[in-house]
């Protein structure tokens, strides 16, 4: 070496050190890097996205199936085709994990899981016979009450806490479902209230849009509201159950409920009875509903695993979007002013809520032993509100 000269890395020696110092996350990241770091950040949240993409798309095959041809199917036979493809689906993958207490439970459950599938397909009958006369957005945006009526309907029947702002959010929330339903003898004495009280047309829909009379979307919010009522019932019925039942027990009671109640009612009610599908698009927009159903819940469950509570819940309001470009494609419909002032409403009590703050609980380490106790006693114990995180988003696993 001559003198006065330093000592240099080799080139070598600096592309080893970039690459050491980018694993660290210490030197510059390469664009490939970066988009691993994205991905990774992100794809639960991507799958929540997609598993609302779905809950629309089968919105949007029920409407058409009850409104779009001349063969018109039931809310009840809609059921049966979904929920039949659920319970199957089910049923396999429980039998072929061996997942304990399959297929009936636990004893001392089982009383509560027959409960929770009963309130839950009345739920989904509510949601699907009032798509047969509102817009899948308006439908959709009113199942965004669960959550609230699921506050009261807990502090009802568990004696669980309900704020003063839960309850004033409540009350926003059934204001905007007013503005939804605008019955005719609200909406009719208003000054400046022009009919007609349907979605403005535009041209360009694949099929010609559905009218409703004011009575028939009266009727069928009101079909929606006590779907959201039992929807809210059958998840106050989840919390008692808590961990004493695996979780896709208590789905697959809800599936086979549902495909034998829907089943029994078509039987017995002769004027509503089986209908077979009169054209190739029937039986696709039948067979994408059990399609889509498994989908959501395949794609909620991932999301759910890999994403925060809070941006996973903020993300269910994007089916709402999803059911306006449907509409919009579908229909050549957008919903009227009135609509999307209630969903504004309805929206925003839900994420008012959403925001309250818990007061923080004291924690302190537990000992070995202290651990060991707690784990053996929570597959006995019913979980409790303040057990979870965010409410909202350990609903959504279970729609």
């Amino acid at each position: 070496m001559a003198y006065g000269s330093t000592d240099s890395p080799s080139e070598d020696d600096s592309l080893l050190n970039g690459h050491r110092a980018e694993e660290n996350g210490d030197g510059p990241k390469t664009a490939w890097t970066q988009v691993k770091a994205f991905y990774s950040e992100n794809i639960g949240l991507f799958f929540v996205f997609l598993a609302q993409m779905f809950a629309s798309i089968m919105a949007m095959t029920t409407r058409l199936l009850e409104t779009g041809f001349d063969t018109k199917f039931h809310a009840l036979q809609i059921i049966f085709v979904r929920m039949s493809i659920t319970a199957t689906i089910g049923s396999i993958y429980l039998w072929r994990k061996g997942v304990a207490d399959f297929p009936l439970g636990p004893r001392g459950v089982r009383g509560l899981l027959v409960i929770r599938g009963l309130t839950g397909t009345v739920g989904l009958f509510g949601l699907y016979y009032s798509l047969s006369f509102l817009d899948i957005a308006d439908a959709t945006v009113i199942t965004f009450l669960v959550p609230t009526i699921t506050g009261f309907v807990c502090w009802v029947a568990l004696r669980e806490p309900f704020t003063v702002r839960e309850a004033i959010a409540g009350i926003i929330a059934f204001s905007g479902v007013l503005f939804i339903a605008r019955p005719a003898f609200i909406f009719d004495n208003l000054p400046g209230h022009k009919k007609p009280q349907g979605s403005a047309h535009v041209a360009g829909g694949i099929f010609d849009p559905v009218p409703a009379t004011p009575a028939e979307r009266s009727v069928a919010v009101i079909c929606a509201v006590v779907g959201s009522f039992c929807a809210a019932g059958a998840y106050a019925t989840i919390r008692v159950i808590g961990k004493r039942v695996h979780s896709l027990v208590s789905v697959n009671y809800f599936a086979v409920l549902s495909t034998v109640t829907s089943f029994l009612a078509l039987i017995l009610l002769p004027d509503i009875g089986f209908k077979m599908p009169k054209s190739t698009a029937q039986w696709l927009l039948l067979l994408s509903i059990g399609l889509s159903g498994f989908l959501l819940q395949v794609l909620l469950t991932e999301g759910l695993q890999r994403e925060r509570a809070g941006r996973a819940t903020n993300m269910i309001y994007t089916q709402l979007v999803c059911a306006l470009v449907l509409e919009r494609i579908v229909w050549g419909t957008t919903p009227p002013v009135e609509s999307f002032v209630g969903s504004a409403l309805i929206i925003g009590a839900a994420v008012w809520v959403g925001l309250q703050k818990k007061n923080p609980q004291p924690v302190t380490a537990p000992s070995s032993d202290e651990e060991e106790a707690s784990s053996g006693a929570a597959a006995n114990t019913p979980t409790r509100a303040t057990d979870r995180p965010n409410e909202q988003t350990r609903l959504l696993q279970d729609e």
